[in-house]
């Protein structure tokens, strides 16, 4: 459902934002569609990975190949399951492969360890159930059942995350692309353009406890975690300079802050120097893109309130400490070391203002 006012919204649907690419990419579009898709596989791959030529931007920054992959699966008659690290994109992809799919990113099951059956396929509303029966009126449809009604794409998240008993009340929606609705004594039929997007985390564990029949019913698409410098640094740059144009505040970034902070977000992930020269400390919390551009957009937003306006090392440092003290305040030591054997000896105005913020660890 596309809401009637995004004003004041805080994050409208994929959609909902990226519209008018989507009308243009529509115009655009000369190669043939699967049944029940509104953009070509060709068009979808421009509108995730972007085309200047056409005023697309870049929505993912990762391999091709593996967003083809992917696009492909969803034409065939595999779901698609989308497997990385915590951090590296995989609900983003799927919410905008949806969106360009069918114009419709929001059908989403959100797996945990206490979803249940009903939330895959179907329940009621008791109300109604009581004072008349099983009814049309009565069955609640699951994001699932909808899109098998409507021909469009279901995300499930975090799917390994569920119980496996309820994971396989996938396997016959996704092998005879039908639902058994007992109590109507009747069947649903998916429509042309049905699939499923699933993610899961590899650090969850379970990733590996998927039956073997439901196994068969996806084709798995790793994402994985980034180690091109620069790269890293047009993600992290571009989400949050889109971030801070929602808020409505400045999108100038200084180049030394982005680099500086994906620096050091690549170095302990990695737990190495760039350079490999010099092994440090690993903490054991996530260290993924989507939280360097947390910190550097909580950064700017210290620096635009509290600060002179523009961020600087001082300002992510605050967020960073933050970011890894989350799961184990030990970790802070892994941080506290880095610091003092690696970031203390470099030159540059952001290195410096950094390392000056070691006073942060000991408050």
């Amino acid at each position: 459902m596309t809401p009637a006012n995004t004003t004041h919204i805080i994050r409208a649907p994929v959609e909902v934002r990226c519209q008018q690419e989507l009308e243009k990419l529509k115009a655009w579009d000369r190669w043939s569609k699967p049944p029940g898709w509104q953009l070509s596989p060709r068009a979808v791959e421009v509108f995730v990975l972007g085309d200047s030529s056409l005023g697309i931007r870049p929505k993912y920054v990762g391999d091709r190949e593996r967003v083809q992959v992917a696009i492909a699966t969803l034409a065939s008659d595999r779901a698609l399951l989308l497997v990385g690290e915590p951090g590296t994109a995989k609900s983003w992809l799927s919410e905008h492969l949806s969106a360009a799919i069918c114009g419709n990113s929001q059908l989403t099951v959100q797996g945990t360890a206490g979803t249940t059956e009903d939330q895959i396929k179907y329940s009621w509303n008791y109300a109604l159930l009581i004072a008349e029966g099983p009814s049309e009126r009565a069955l609640v449809p699951s994001p699932i059942l909808t899109a098998m009604r409507k021909g469009q794409i279901a995300r499930f998240e975090e799917v390994t995350r569920c119980a496996s008993e309820v994971q396989d009340a996938l396997i016959s929606i996704l092998s005879e692309k039908a639902m058994a609705i007992p109590e109507l004594e009747r069947i649903e039929y998916a429509q042309r353009g049905f699939n499923i997007i699933a993610t899961a985390n590899t650090r969850d564990r379970g990733v590996n406890e998927m039956s073997s029949a439901l196994k068969r019913r996806f084709n798995f698409v790793e994402l994985p975690v980034l180690s091109d410098l620069q790269q890293e640094v047009q993600i992290v740059r571009q989400r949050a300079q889109e971030m801070l144009s929602e808020q409505g505040l400045p999108t100038d970034l200084p180049d030394d802050v982005v680099e500086t902070l994906v620096t050091v977000f690549q170095e302990l992930r990695q737990g190495q120097t760039l350079d490999g020269a010099q092994k440090i400390k690993r903490p054991s919390t996530v260290m993924s893109t989507a939280e360097a551009v947390s910190v550097l957009f909580g950064g700017c937003l210290l620096a635009h309130y509290f600060g002179e306006g523009t961020v600087d090392g001082k300002h992510v440092m605050n967020l960073l400490v933050g970011a890894i003290a989350k799961e184990d305040k030990s970790d802070l030591d892994a941080l506290g070391e880095y610091l003092e054997t690696v970031v203390r000896k470099r030159e540059g105005r952001v290195w410096r203002q950094i390392a000056s913020a070691r006073r942060l660890l000991k408050e």
